[in-house]
C-alpha cells in the first residue's frame, strides 16, 4: 500500500498527471486500494478507517497542493466512509426494533451496540419507518436471554459469536465504501457525458459561442449540441502562452464544427458578436468563484458588460468545499518563463555587472485566474444546471464539515 502511494505522491509532485478529471479518477482509484487493504480493529472500525485516509489524503494534498481536485476526492471518499457506517448502525439498530420494546430490550440494546455515536443511532431511528419482522427479532435477540447458561462453554460460544459479528460488520463497512468509491470513479469517468446530454436545452440554431481553454468538457458539450443538428459557430481564444485553444480548434474543426480562432486581446471585440460564453473550469469553490485557466477572468468581465451569459461546466468532483480565502486553498502557481520568453532572450537581460547579478527583466506566468461568482450567469454539472448562489448547497451534499480540514489525528 505505501509503495502505491509513495509512486502516486511522486507523479503529482513531479506534475506529471495533468487534468482535474484524470487526477480524481486515480486519486479515487489509489485510496479504493489503500480501503481494501487496510486492517480494522475490532471495534470503532468507521473512526480507524477515517483516520487511515486523512494520514494518506494529507500526503497526497500535499504533493500538489494546487490540484484541488486531489483533496476534493480525498474529502468525498471520507464523506462515504461516514455515510455507509450511519447506513449500518441504522440497519443494526433497526433491526432491533428501536421504535419498540420494553427497557429490558433497550438494556440489551445498549449492551450490543455501545459503539454506536449519537448521532448514528439517531440516524437509526429516523430510518426505521417499520416495525421489524418476527424472525429479524428472534435473530437479533441475544442468546443468554433466550437459553440460560450455567457452563463456562457456553460464554466461549458466546464470544465467538460476537467477534464473528464483528467481523463480518468490518468486512461489510469496507465492502460498502468500496462500491460507493466505484461509483464514484464511475460518475467521474461519465461526466463528460451526462453534461454533453444538456447541450441541446442551452445552445440554439445560428447562435455564435465563446470559449477559452482546452476543455474535454466543453469540446463534448458543443459536439453533443452539433450532434442534434444544431447549427452554430464557435470562437476560440487561443490561450497564450500554452495555446490551448489551437488544440480545440483543431479538435472541433475534425468533429465538423466551424471554428474561428482569436487572440486572447481580441475578446472584448467580439464579444458583442457572442450570444453565449461556454468554459471549463479548474475547481469550483464553495462560494461559487471558479478557479479557471488564465485568462478567463478578462473574458468574464466582457461578457458582463455586454451581458453575454457566461456558462461554466464542471463535474461535482470538481465542486471544492473550501472558500478562496481558506488558508489550505493555494489558488494560483507560477509556470515556467520559458514559455514566454526564449531563455537566451532572458538571459541577455540579466545584468552580470552588478554584485547581485539580479535581473533587470521579471517574467511573471501565472497558470490560473480566479473568477468571481457574480460574473457567472450558470454552472452546469452532471446533476444539472444551478446558480451561482445555489453551489454552496450542492456542495454541501457531497462533504462533511468535519472533512473540510484533512489532517490525520495525532497520537497522544
Amino acid at each position: 500500500m505505501n509503495a502505491l502511494v509513495n509512486e502516486f505522491i511522486i507523479k503529482l509532485k513531479k506534475r506529471k498527471i495533468e487534468g482535474s478529471k484524470t487526477t480524481a479518477k486515480l486519486t479515487a482509484e489509489v485510496l479504493r486500494s489503500c480501503i481494501s487493504q487496510q486492517r480494522l480493529p475490532q471495534t470503532h472500525q468507521a473512526d480507524a478507517l477515517i483516520d487511515a485516509i486523512r494520514g494518506i489524503g494529507e500526503k497526497l494534498i500535499a504533493a500538489n497542493p494546487v490540484e484541488l481536485a486531489v483533496g476534493n476526492i480525498v474529502r468525498r471518499v471520507l464523506n462515504i466512509i461516514r455515510e455507509e457506517d450511519v447506513s449500518l448502525t441504522a440497519a443494526a439498530v433497526g433491526g432491533l426494533g428501536i421504535s419498540a420494546g420494553s427497557d429490558d430490550e433497550d438494556d440489551v440494546k445498549q449492551d450490543d451496540h455501545q459503539g454506536l455515536s449519537a448521532a448514528a443511532v439517531a440516524a437509526a431511528a429516523r430510518n426505521t419507518l417499520r416495525p421489524p419482522s418476527l424472525q429479524t427479532l428472534l435473530e437479533d435477540i441475544p442468546q443468554s436471554t433466550a437459553v440460560p447458561r450455567t457452563s463456562s462453554s457456553a460464554g466461549d460460544s458466546e464470544g465467538k459469536s460476537k467477534s464473528a459479528d464483528k467481523n463480518s460488520t468490518s468486512k461489510k463497512l469496507k465492502h460498502n465504501v468500496i462500491e460507493a468509491v466505484n461509483e464514484l470513479i464511475q460518475d467521474i469517468a461519465t461526466c463528460h457525458e451526462q453534461i454533453a446530454e444538456q447541450a441541446v436545452e442551452h445552445i440554439h440554431h445560428n447562435e455564435v459561442i465563446l470559449t477559452l481553454g482546452n476543455s474535454r468538457t466543453v469540446m463534448e458539450f458543443l459536439c453533443a449540441a452539433k450532434e442534434k443538428k444544431r447549427s452554430f459557430r464557435v470562437f476560440v481564444a487561443e490561450g497564450a502562452p500554452r495555446y490551448q485553444g489551437h488544440a480545440l480548434a483543431k479538435e472541433l474543426v475534425a468533429r465538423g464544427l466551424q471554428t474561428t480562432v482569436i487572440t486572447d486581446s481580441a475578446v472584448f471585440a467580439i464579444i458583442s458578436r457572442v450570444n453565449m460564453v461556454v468554459v471549463g473550469a479548474h475547481t469550483v469553490m464553495a462560494n461559487g468563484g471558479v478557479i479557471a485557466p488564465v485568462g478567463m477572468n478578462m473574458v468574464a468581465l466582457a461578457a458582463q458588460r455586454h451581458a453575454v451569459p457566461f456558462v461554466v461546466l464542471a463535474g461535482t468532483h470538481k465542486l471544492c468545499p473550501l472558500y478562496p480565502h481558506n488558508p489550505e486553498v493555494l489558488l494560483n502557481e507560477l509556470k515556467s518563463p520559458a514559455e514566454l520568453l526564449d531563455f537566451g532572450e532572458f538571459s541577455d537581460c540579466l545584468d552580470f555587472e552588478s554584485s547581485s547579478g539580479s535581473p533587470l527583466l521579471d517574467v511573471v506566468n501565472p497558470a490560473f485566474d480566479y473568477v468571481p461568482p457574480n460574473l457567472v450567469s450558470l454552472f452546469i454539472t452532471d446533476t444539472g444546471g444551478h446558480n451561482a448562489s445555489f453551489m454552496y448547497r450542492l456542495i454541501a451534499d457531497y462533504y462533511s464539515a468535519d472533512d473540510i480540514v484533512v489532517k490525520q489525528k495525532s497520537i497522544s
